[in-house]
């Protein structure tokens, strides 16, 4: 009943903000138009469509703003108008009263707020669709000020999180169920790694960790800047961390007045990407304009800022391989060895043929080649790959949904700051780099440095465990043997006995046959 409510309200939104114009309006039947009105009476379509998309879209909730946020950097696959509105999804939220941030401050910290700060603005300065912020002016256990940020959780972002989820789960299964291309795509997987990431979302600690962490990786790059998080001041539903001044990376015009290279921006992005996703494996999934600012300090003119951890993605040591691999056959245009790496890694069948898969993928690939990014729409280009996978059967890895979303939010920063921009020229070099680290003799070598404590801990152990070894085996040698006498000799005694009772048996029968003769009973 909770889903078929869910789904209820869901309709009654659309209907209700006409979002069904902008499926059916071609739809000619007059009868599904009079349903519509009847069911949507009082409704008015005065506003854009973009604005009651955007409106409609917050009203479903989370996870719809974080559709919607997606969406918007795609300007090259939706309307201006469209795009424009769903632009304001990334920072622009409806606010939650800040009576009730202070509320969840206090209640966080258990102290009054004004022992905590010595300024805090009611107002806060970005919305977004789990968390508000508000700046302030932390007073530290040594006395000293320092300006910070302090993000509060959504009350009741929980519930409504786990129903939306639970209905996505639902329809998650039927359309496995249902379905080939369902199952081939794993969707409920697929879900689940969502829902994991949103509930993650939910845990400011979590957060701050992972910007501690991105901090820590992104140190020596001098490209980008995590804001540092002030522990004493971190708990579940608050976190406290340093206050970065910047301009939203959607305000070119502003970057280059100010004197921004814009198109040495794009290639920045470029690299902290690859840097993140292939050196790391640990990388910032939510990179839409909002969560992305540039520095006009002196000090750090130029650099990137970072912001809003709750969603980090990480690759294994293999994702890492198979992923770059790829990249650099991509970059080559060795279409063969991404068949053969699909096959390798498991992502299609076996018994795929080499030759007709990597005749497939030149077909996607090949026309997209030495054209600038605004040339490309890589959304074009992973619908024909999905039309290709449908075909070789390509099994949807679902722990890289994320790197997939990152990619697309990458592109449509790179498109906005520089559409001249060759995405792929760009990002050849730093992958054939890494690739030379990996297997190359300074891979060998920092291996070693990094084994080398476990290896000075081993050595003066090696005489002794070979002593222990070779005991244990002469033990177990002789173990063995004394097994096999053990065996030998209960053999022999079941042999003796059988000698023994045939024996007895025998002659017992020849004393009763004597008898029996003697006295002629037989």
């Amino acid at each position: 009943m909770t889903h078929f409510f869910r789904a209820a309200v869901i309709l009654w939104i659309v209907l209700r903000y006409g979002l069904d114009e902008l499926v059916l309006s071609g739809f000619k039947r007059g009868w599904v138009r009079s349903l519509r009105r009847v069911v949507t009476i009082g409704r008015s379509l005065d506003e854009p469509r973009g604005r009651r998309l955007r409106q409609a879209l917050e009203h479903l909730g989370p996870i719809f703003v974080k559709f919607g946020q997606v969406l918007s950097t795609r300007r090259d696959l939706l309307p201006a108008d469209i795009a424009e509105e769903l632009a304001l999804l990334q920072d622009r939220v409806p606010p939650f009263p800040s009576e009730v941030a202070v509320a969840t401050i206090e209640r966080a910290f258990r102290r009054p707020l004004a022992e905590i700060f010595a300024n805090f603005e009611h107002v806060p300065v970005a919305s977004a669709s789990i968390a508000q912020v508000h700046f302030a002016t932390l007073r530290l256990k040594t006395g000293e000020l320092k300006d910070v940020a302090v993000k509060v959780l959504r009350p009741g972002m929980l519930d409504v999180i786990e129903k939306d989820l639970s209905l996505m789960s639902m329809m998650a299964g039927w359309v496995e169920n249902l379905s080939e291309d369902g199952r081939r795509l794993k969707t409920r997987e697929v879900v689940g790694e969502f829902d994991k990431y949103l509930h993650d979302e939910l845990d400011l600690v979590r957060e701050a960790a992972n910007a501690a962490q991105l901090r820590r990786n992104m140190a020596g790059l001098n490209l980008v800047l995590i804001p540092e998080m002030y522990w004493d001041f971190c708990h579940p539903e608050v976190i406290v961390m340093e206050r970065m001044i910047g301009v939203p990376i959607s305000q070119t015009e502003r970057l280059r007045s100010a004197g921004v290279d814009v198109r040495q921006l794009a290639r920045d992005g470029v690299t902290i990407f690859f840097t993140q996703v292939f050196r790391d494996g640990f990388f910032h999934a939510d990179m839409h304009p909002g969560n992305i600012q540039i520095s006009l300090e002196p000090g750090t003119f130029g650099r990137y800022i970072s912001l809003d951890f709750g969603i980090i993605g990480t690759l294994t040591e293999n994702d890492k391989e198979y992923l770059a691999q790829n990249f650099a056959a991509f970059f080559r245009r060795d279409y063969k060895r991404v068949a053969e790496l699909h096959i390798e890694s498991g992502w299609v069948p076996p018994e795929t043929r080499v030759d007709e898969l990597e005749g497939a993928i030149r077909t996607v690939c090949e026309p997209y080649f030495d054209r600038p990014l605004k040339e490309i729409s890589l959304g074009m280009v992973l619908m024909r790959l999905f039309q290709t996978s449908r075909r070789f059967h390509v099994e949807i890895q679902p722990q890289l949904v994320l790197l997939q979303k990152t990619l697309l939010n990458i592109e449509g920063l790179g498109r906005d700051l520089d559409p001249d921009l060759d995405l792929w020229s760009t990002a050849k070099p730093f992958l054939e780099r890494w690739m030379v680290d990996q297997v190359g003799p300074r891979k060998l070598v920092d291996e070693l440095k990094a084994q080398a404590p476990r290896y000075a801990k081993v050595l003066p152990e090696l005489p002794h465990l070979l002593h222990r070894y070779l005991h244990e085996r002469t033990q177990e040698k002789h173990r063995d043997d004394l097994r096999d006498v053990v065996q030998e000799l209960q053999r022999t005694n079941r042999l003796l006995q059988a000698i023994i009772y045939g024996g007895v048996g025998f002659v017992v029968g020849l004393v009763v046959l004597q008898l029996l003769v003697r006295y002629r009973l037989f």
